[in-house]
């Protein structure tokens, strides 16, 4: 008899007839029900709100009677292709034998308590005819309100299984209708958003760039359900796939108004070969599902980012003095320990030595050579990184470093003596983004260089505090002569790159757990949550202009927490310096300018500013975001923190706009996640010397009047930015 594994049992198995089981996934909140028809083939029933009697999820299926014999095919949780189905695919095989067809029956389940907030669920599927089979994990975050689903496939024919495609996620939702909030852009033009109604057909988000493959759309997006979610009402789902390449995300409306989606790598040039007895895991699809808005679907997914998945998401960050836009490629020795000066003045907590400061032979005095040689360049720096080091710890500031060690560029000592290690068409002309190609990371020995170069910086400077990991290119002439070498197909370059890059962090984050990385992409070009489980934050974008930001922020608001964020003050903008420190407040705050062309005034202003935001970062890092006034639809932007006591907040608020007449922006804003309660204070800070506030200190708000009458931060074409502390009254 075969033996039952040691586990929580088959978490809710009901029996309609002696061969239909039903398996609920649930959250605190919600549920996905999953149910076998009469040929045992596994299908969705219910997607939204869980029932408080689980026992009722059996009936579901009984009520998803359609006029037709097919059209049970299209709630499929994981639908094969060639054989019964007529839509979108999200497994696709060729078999050893040259069939193209698959089947999935179910075959079993079982579910894992793993504590007291996380559990696992997994579903065995095979195919009847072909010894192919799929697991289906769905990992579930209870009080997070979050489900993390991936799968795992498993080839026992004799010889090669091709994976021709090979979902993480099949999804089916009915609704009347069904609203999208998608985004696309560009190089400093990150995270421009659409609404677009989801009308018969597929519409499809995705990327082939390779590497940086967010470049142009990211694998995030918001799904309404019945009519358009706002902030605090309606239906909607927050999805977002976790991979740092090719990605594809297709949105199915079937011929009975329902909704198919589909996530994972995308197919797009990516067979992948499967030896026998080899396995495939596929990357997570991360969602959220909320009945009360877009709001608390994002509270969500932050919550679950800080415990769970953002590195250190629960810790602290530092704040930094990058030298950049202050010298961009044109700095020496010199140069450098001077700004360290300005760093100690400034009162931040480390200096961030950017490009250019590598290479001899190709020395890195612009973006066109040098990338690949990764030793100190002996003109600029004749000491060395560790002196650096020293001048740094002598001047009171920690020290941290650029580094692109994915890429090379043509003009280097690594492209001559390593060209087999290059990504390029060998009977092509090399095309370049910014002079530069990607190493090729499907090939260990290109591993074992790029974790060399961080581990020869960590070993020879073991002070160094902080790492700007950035990767500016994307893959042109995808070809790996690894990959020739070892008879592999081309066609997994772009997979085992990613895979690559991950045995790299793998490798690093076990030498090295604690040291803080920001991931930068010439801003946000391959932000996600799989590249986040190894960094401590990302570069939202290149473009720091602050009114641009306030936007780009609201959107990257909604997925990643602000902890994750890193946002500078720099020279971009014509505005003064308050309104560029304050929106960079909104998350891990940063400076790019040189400290000592500020005035008195500007120099005080920003020490000020990094005493408040000392005592305010715990509340903006780890609180509850509130966003009050969406810029999309007004003159102004309006954002609020508050900390988990509720004794703490922050409201931060923008003129975006001034084309009209701002009355409308003398109407009170309601505050929100407060204490109805307690009673409150509110101060204007971050004023600039010889300003004053219109705010008035000594009144006392109980928290129902602040989140039912309101209060009006003043916010005029002449105090563009307010700041507000919102403090208990004890």
């Amino acid at each position: 008899m075969r033996k039952i594994p040691l586990l929580v049992l088959l978490m809710g198995i009901f029996e309609l007839k002696a061969q239909t089981i039903t398996i609920p996934i649930e959250t605190s909140q919600n549920a996905l029900v999953l149910q076998t028809d009469k040929d045992n083939r596994l299908g969705i029933i219910h997607f939204g709100k869980k029932l408080s009697q689980s026992s009722e999820y059996v009936t579901i299926g009984q009520s998803l009677k359609y006029n037709d014999n097919n059209a049970g095919i299209y709630n499929s949780i994981y639908t094969p292709s060639g054989s019964w189905s007529l839509v979108e695919p999200a497994f696709e095989v060729l078999h050893t034998d040259g069939n193209t067809s698959s089947e999935l029956k179910y075959v079993s389940h079982q579910t894992q308590k793993i504590d007291e907030n996380v559990s696992q669920t997994s579903i065995l599927l095979k195919d009847p005819i072909y010894p192919v089979e799929v697991t289906l994990f769905f990992k579930t975050y209870a009080k997070e309100n979050v489900m993390e689903q991936w799968s795992v496939i498993k080839n026992q024919e004799k010889g090669n299984l091709i994976l021709k495609k090979y979902a993480s996620a099949n999804l089916y939702f009915v609704a009347k209708d069904f609203y999208l909030h998608h985004y696309h852009g560009g190089w400093a033009k990150e995270m421009k958003p659409e609404d677009t109604k989801l009308t018969a057909g597929i519409k499809t988000l995705d990327s082939k760039l390779g590497t940086r493959a967010n470049l142009f759309q990211p694998p995030t997006f918001m799904l309404s359900f019945d009519r358009q979610a706002n902030e605090d009402d309606g239906k909607v789902l927050l999805g977002t796939l976790a991979w740092s390449g090719n990605f594809k995300i297709d949105f199915e409306k079937d011929s009975y108004q329902n909704l198919r989606l589909i996530a994972g790598i995308n197919p797009f040039a990516s067979e992948y070969t499967l030896a026998a007895n080899e396995e495939f895991k596929t990357p997570s699809f991360i969602q959220t599902y909320s009945e009360n808005g877009k709001g608390e679907a994002s509270k969500n997914m932050h919550n679950w980012a800080r415990k769970y998945r953002l590195l250190d998401g629960e810790g602290s960050r530092l704040t930094l003095l990058n030298n950049w836009e202050a010298t961009y490629f044109d700095f020496d020795e010199t140069k450098l320990t001077s700004l360290f000066k300005g760093a100690k003045e400034l009162g931040v907590d480390m200096f961030l030595l950017d490009d250019g400061w590598f290479a001899n032979k190709y020395p890195r005095n612009g973006d066109v050579a040098g990338l690949g040689d990764w030793q100190e360049n002996k003109k600029k720096l004749p000491n060395g990184i560790g002196y650096l080091v020293k001048e740094a710890t002598k001047a009171g500031v920690k020290f941290g470093i650029w580094v692109e060690p994915e890429m090379v560029n043509p003009k280097s000592e690594l492209y001559e003596k390593h060209l087999d290690w290059v990504i390029r068409e060998p009977n092509r002309p090399e095309t370049y983004f910014r002079n530069q190609l990607p190493l090729d990371l499907a090939n260990p020995e290109v591993q074992d260089f790029v974790f060399g170069i961080l581990d020869d910086l960590f070993t020879k400077n073991p002070e160094l505090a902080f790492i700007k990991w950035d990767c500016n290119a994307v893959t042109y002439n995808a070809h790996s002569m690894y990959l020739e070498r070892t008879k592999k197909p081309q066609t997994q370059l772009y997979v085992d790159y990613v895979k690559g890059l991950y045995k790299v962090l793998e490798r690093i984050r076990a030498k090295y757990p604690k040291v803080p990385m920001m991931l930068c992409s010439g801003g946000g070009g391959r932000v996600d949550y799989e590249a986040l489980k190894y960094f401590t934050e990302f570069w939202v974008s290149d473009n720091t202009d602050p009114l641009e930001r306030v936007f780009m922020q609201w959107e990257y608001s909604y997925y990643y927490p602000a902890i994750a964020q890193c946002n500078h003050i720099t020279d971009w903008s014509n505005v003064g310096i308050k309104y560029r420190t304050d929106v960079a407040m909104m998350g891990k705050m940063g400076y790019d300018i040189v400290v000592s062309k500020l005035d008195e005034k500007e120099l005080l202003f920003s020490q000020n500013v990094l005493k408040n935001y000392k005592n305010l970062k715990e509340t903006i890092w780890h609180g509850d975001m509130y966003r009050l006034v969406n810029p999309f639809e007004n003159q102004m932007a309006s954002v609020q923190f508050v900390n988990d006591k509720k004794d703490q907040s922050v409201m931060f608020n923008y003129l975006t706009e001034n084309r009209y007449d701002l009355n409308s922006l003398l109407s009170n804003i309601k505050l929100k996640g407060l204490d109805a309660n307690k009673k409150y204070k509110v101060k204007e800070i971050n004023l600039y010397p010889g300003t004053s506030s219109t705010i008035k200190e000594n009144i006392i708000y109980s928290g129902e009047y602040l989140m039912t009458i309101g209060f009006n931060p003043s916010v005029s074409n002449r105090r563009t930015s307010v700041v507000i502390e919102i403090n208990e009254v004890k």
